[in-house]
Formats: structure tokens, sequence, C-alpha cells
């Protein structure tokens, strides 16, 4: 169908693809959240006449991205704390035995009960929340930063180094499983593909 054109309404698509009317309306809100269709309240669905094109991210699994660079990834697990239903930690991950990031994060244990009694020595927490706790939405910020005391002892830098810092959180229908800090070491470059 071309830009601009009406598409039929939901109660016929439902009976052209012999599926519910609830499907239907699923599969057209998903195309309209990701900019291809238009919808109107009584003025029908549309196809969008500019699509909007939009990036989307997924959380890194950061030994996936230092394994492919072609090099070893190693995580050393350097602070874990409890207080109240806040599972605080402090990881450095590294790359061929060299600093690669340092993360900050707090885990939710209301929403995440399991963290409390995961091995974050053997998995880091960011592989280990990727795996077993699935989110709904997010948000992610990068910025630059200079590194602060923390950063620039595990990252092997001077204090003040400007670094790529990404702070994030992600949340299920429950609340917020997790926040995250992840200061980069010096130097560090992302990619993106839209």
């Amino acid at each position: 169908m071309a830009p601009g054109g009406l598409i039929p309404g939901e109660v016929a698509l439902a009976r052209e693809f012999g599926c519910a009317r609830a499907t239907v309306n699923r599969a057209l809100q998903a195309l309209a959240d990701d900019g291809w269709l238009e919808r109107r309240r009584r003025a029908g669905t549309r196809v969008a006449l500019s699509p909007l094109r939009r990036a989307q991210m997924s959380v890194a699994v950061l030994r996936k991205e230092v394994e492919a660079l072609g090099k070893t990834y190693g995580h050393r697990l350097l602070m874990r704390k409890v207080a109240g239903s806040l599972l605080s930690l402090q990881t450095l991950h590294q790359a061929d035995g060299i600093p690669y990031g340092i993360e900050d994060r707090e885990i939710d244990l209301t929403h995440i009960p399991a963290a409390g009694s995961a091995d974050f020595t053997i998995l880091s927490a960011n592989e280990w929340l990727v795996q077993n706790a699935p989110f709904d939405h997010g948000n992610m910020s990068y910025m630059s930063e200079g590194a602060t005391a923390f950063d620039a002892r595990h990252l092997e830098c001077q204090e003040a180094t400007p670094l790529l810092v990404l702070y994030r959180e992600t949340f299920s229908e429950a609340g917020r499983i997790t926040r995250v800090r992840l200061a980069h070491a010096p130097g560090h470059v992302v990619r993106l593909q839209i």
C-alpha cells in the first residue's frame, strides 16, 4: 500500500487473516509505535507518509563485546553489599587483562530476588541480568565525565581523564530492575548500526 493509504479496519483484517481483533490491534499498534503507521481515532489507520527511522539499542553483554574485538574477556567483582532490598555491586571488566570498564550497579532484590544468591564472580551481573531478568523498558544516557578517583584507580588513568560513561536503568511492570553506571576505559568507542 502506498504512503498515506488507508488500511482496512481491524474487523476486516481479523477476518482476512483468521485471527482475533485484539491480535490485529496489537500488531497495528506495534507498527504505529515503530513509525510505520499513523493511527487516529475515527479517522482510521494510514501508512505513514514519512516513516520514522528509529535506532533501537539492546543491552550489550560486555563479554561478547570484548570477544568481538578478538580479546579475552575477564571480570573481577570488587564489592558486593546488600542494604535493605538493594544489592550493590562494583565490577571491573577486562579485555586481555587490561581494564575495559568499571561498573557500579544496584539491583532491586524486590523484583529480582534470585540475584541475591547469584555468584557474580563466575558470571558478571551484566550477563546474568540479560539472561535472567527480562525488562520491558528502560533508559540510557552516554556522556563524557572526568575520571573519579575510583575510576582512575581501576581504569589505570589519571583523575579527571575524559571517560565515556553509560548510565542505564531497566524496568519491568513491577518496577526498576537495575541501575548501572559504566565508565569505559580511555579511548573507548561506541559503534552503532542504523
